[in-house]
């Protein structure tokens, strides 16, 4: 009886040892840091995880919240994290990376109007210039979701992807989304592909969204956006269709496969002929403004309607 007791107390003493381990991950100060701004560089709010720093770290924290130069502290492990919320993952092999790393001590939570919102970037370039000029669009948008409370995966084309054996390299897309959408289950979740072909450098580029016709959800989710492009257009023509229709083959795979909503975004060269198509001023993070708006517009009519 005796051995049992003991066995249950070295059982039970391991797995709270293991539990406070995993708590926890570390992080030196550096010059001029304070608990706020340590905090900050991890991806935390740091009057909410004020507290919680202070009990891991009491011994080392004697007066005020000064911190020592080259130390060592421990950092709350927390779901709400920078970090966690944005995410860039290699669909080939779903290992995940967090978007952000020296740009977290400038960011901070603005509200949670996306609290329960997940989202999925998909981005496509066909021009080494499209690819810078997509990549930071993507993650400025990330950022402005993000900082609203919306969690956020990226899946980049120049991932190793894009050179995968497959026959239908889509299916890594398929795949990644659909697990996280079951983790996610019960949340408002959409998937956005934004798509560039020759925009970067130019004066004005052709905004065009599209939707599946057999998903209403995805419909709704494009003309939001649509919407808040229409408002800022810097041309004069006279658009009669609210958004377009999948026709191309990546994009209809994936919208007949993948469980969330999906709409795509596609930025050309500002051309005459693109007379069905919203003329927008290439301004990142004006453009990437824009997207936030309606991608918030439809979270909102959503949230309202329920």
């Amino acid at each position: 009886m005796k051995l049992g007791l003991s066995l249950l107390f070295w059982i039970w003493a391991c797995a709270l040892i293991f539990s406070q381990e995993n708590q926890y991950t570390t992080a030196v100060a550096e010059q001029g840091d304070g608990i706020f701004s340590l905090l900050r560089k991890q991806g935390l709010d740091p009057v909410k995880h004020y507290g919680e720093f202070l009990t891991l770290n009491s011994e080392k924290i004697k007066e005020g919240s000064g911190l020592k130069l080259g130390v060592e502290y421990k950092i709350p492990i927390a779901s709400d994290s920078f970090k966690k919320t944005g995410v860039i993952v290699e669909a080939v092999n779903e290992e995940e990376a967090p978007i952000f790393d020296e740009e977290l001590a400038q960011m901070s939570l603005k509200s949670e109007k996306l609290k329960d919102a997940v989202y999925y970037l998909i981005t496509e370039h066909k021009t080494k210039g499209d690819q810078n000029f997509i990549k930071d669009i993507s993650q400025q948008l990330a950022a402005e979701l993000m900082v609203h409370g919306a969690k956020v995966y990226i899946m980049e084309e120049d991932t190793p992807l894009a050179s995968a054996s497959n026959e239908n390299p889509m299916g890594d897309y398929v795949n990644v989304i659909n697990k996280r959408y079951l983790q996610h289950k019960g949340k408002y979740q959409r998937v956005l592909v934004i798509r560039s072909e020759n925009v970067s450098g130019s004066n004005t580029m052709d905004v065009a969204v599209y939707h599946y016709n057999k998903s209403s959800q995805g419909q709704r989710f494009a003309q939001s956006i649509q919407n808040v492009f229409k408002e800022n257009s810097v041309s004069n023509r006279t658009l009669d269709e609210a958004s377009h229709i999948f026709e191309d083959q990546s994009s209809l795979f994936l919208a007949k496969n993948i469980l969330p909503a999906i709409s795509l975004l596609t930025l050309e060269k500002t051309s005459p002929e693109s007379d069905s198509k919203i003329s927008i001023k290439p301004n990142k993070k004006e453009f990437a403004n824009l997207i936030r708006n309606g991608i918030m517009n439809d979270y909102a009519d959503v949230k309202f309607e329920n």
